[in-house]
């Protein structure tokens, strides 16, 4: 079965974390501020893309980021929900692309567009152990 049979257009997943002190842009050094941090962000919007692949990958199989583009357009402070929801918006081979929103409630903060590939996990690792 092909990836465009098993992952279907449209289809999303969310995750959720809370601003704390160690996801904060003075504590991961992408700023001096305590808000939510753009790295932070980021990672839980590739975070929801792994969630909507979770169901459809054979146990061999993971996924990789390959692309990211991405716009954080509103600070969030310590103590807000932040969701991030990836949408299934091609599969092309193995090639996956998603449209990602992060919301922290009250408004959204940011949004974009992601793109895994779907590896065999044992060779993937195998290439970086070679060299190659």
């Amino acid at each position: 079965m092909n990836m465009s049979e098993k992952i279907t257009k449209g289809k999303t997943a969310s995750v959720n974390t809370i601003v704390d002190n160690q996801n904060t842009a003075k504590f991961v050094g992408s700023g001096n501020l305590e808000v939510f941090a753009t790295p932070m962000m980021i990672a839980l919007m590739e975070k929801a893309a792994c969630e909507c692949l979770a169901d459809v990958l054979e146990a061999n199989e993971s996924s990789v980021g390959t692309h990211i583009d991405v716009l954080h357009i509103a600070a969030s402070p310590i103590g807000a929900k932040i969701t991030a929801t990836a949408t299934v918006e091609a599969v092309t081979g193995r090639s996956i692309e998603f449209s990602v929103t992060a919301s922290d409630g009250t408004k959204e903060i940011g949004r974009g567009r992601h793109t895994r590939f779907i590896v065999d996990a044992e060779r993937f690792m195998a290439k970086l152990t070679k060299g190659a």
